[in-house]
């Protein structure tokens, strides 16, 4: 415990002093995806339930929170028929970043108990699958809603100011925002894991039956944990929404659920700080080979291939393990 205090201490200070040295919109993106692998991490690593659909929750909230911080509520709705005689029309100004970012989360959540309620009723590939099903209705949806944007995508989306005094429009006042948005929900995830609920998660995730037998119920354990994954995705996909201003079909596509996959198996599954790593080193890859085009996913794919073969327990997981001998 005192091993993981200092190493965060560490890596705080390192954050702190990066945007110094390192292009800070890259240092936003790279905080934005390692909160959503933490937030996966949280599902797979320590519940061990693999979800193929997790880009539904970053996604769908990144279109939420776009759209209110850009228009705000804007619903006009009549019903047909000879119920034409019911109609609502709403029709709010913008939220704030701060309300935006919570309105995405809340979405986020919500939608993460209606796909985790159908989903935990079954186990393996068939849970995988259902999430990437429901996940692919998600993606449906946003491109025939017309409030997305179809295939362009919700452009313009303003960052504003936080509270109505900070302005997120300067680069590193958004990025400290970044930075704390992160730190807060990577409390969250260390909070949950090493808690009475985080441990009845282990035993769920190593013996499932046993767990049953001891009186737990597994069911609402799996839900909370599906939904606590989900509104953390959420909050990372409404920050990622306003660090570039932009909503797109990427962030609901089904490579999205498949690269916080690659991220979590590549850093290390089940490990505090294995999703950092793994969401750093996809990340990187994606920036810093952008001039290789297409090379960079078969260069990326070279390096799963390779941690899987030499580092079962990927990167952190290994590192971890050197130490304890």
């Amino acid at each position: 415990m005192k091993r993981d205090y200092l190493i965060m201490l560490v890596l705080l200070a390192a954050l702190i002093v990066a945007p110094m040295f390192i292009y800070p919109v890259f240092l936003m993106k790279l905080l934005c995806f390692a909160l959503f692998a933490c937030a996966f991490n949280l599902l797979l690593g320590y519940t061990g339930l693999l979800s193929f659909g997790h880009a539904a929750f970053f996604g769908g909230s990144a279109y939420i929170t776009g759209h209110l911080v850009r228009n705000g509520f804007d619903i006009n709705f009549t019903a047909p028929g000879f119920l034409k005689f019911i109609s609502l029309s709403v029709d709010t100004a913008p939220l704030t970043p701060e309300l935006g970012l919570l309105a995405g989360t809340a979405v986020a959540a919500a939608l993460g108990f209606l796909v985790g309620g159908l989903a935990i009723r079954r186990a393996g590939i068939y849970f995988a699958m259902i999430t990437l099903a429901l996940a692919q209705m998600v993606y449906f949806l946003a491109l025939q809603f017309p409030f997305t944007g179809g295939e362009d995508g919700l452009q313009g989306v303003p960052r504003g100011r936080l509270f109505g005094i900070f302005d997120l429009t300067q680069t590193y006042t958004m990025y400290f925002f970044v930075l704390a948005i992160f730190c807060i929900g990577f409390w969250i995830i260390y909070r949950a894991i090493h808690s009475p609920f985080g441990q009845v998660l282990k035993a769920i995730r190593e013996n499932e039956p046993r767990a049953i037998s001891l009186g737990y119920d597994v069911d609402k354990y799996k839900l909370v944990a599906f939904v606590l994954s989900a509104a953390l995705s959420g909050l990372a996909g409404s920050t990622k929404t306003l660090v570039f201003q932009l909503a797109s079909l990427t962030d609901v596509h089904w490579h999205m659920s498949g690269e916080v996959v690659l991220m979590t198996l590549l850093g290390g599954m089940g490990t505090v700080f294995g999703p950092i790593a793994g969401a750093a080193i996809v990340v990187g890859l994606q920036n810093y080979a952008a001039g290789l085009g297409e090379w960079v996913t078969v260069i990326t794919g070279a390096i799963f291939v390779m941690c899987v073969l030499a580092f079962r327990r990927g990167v952190v997981g290994e590192i971890g393990a050197l130490f304890k001998k």
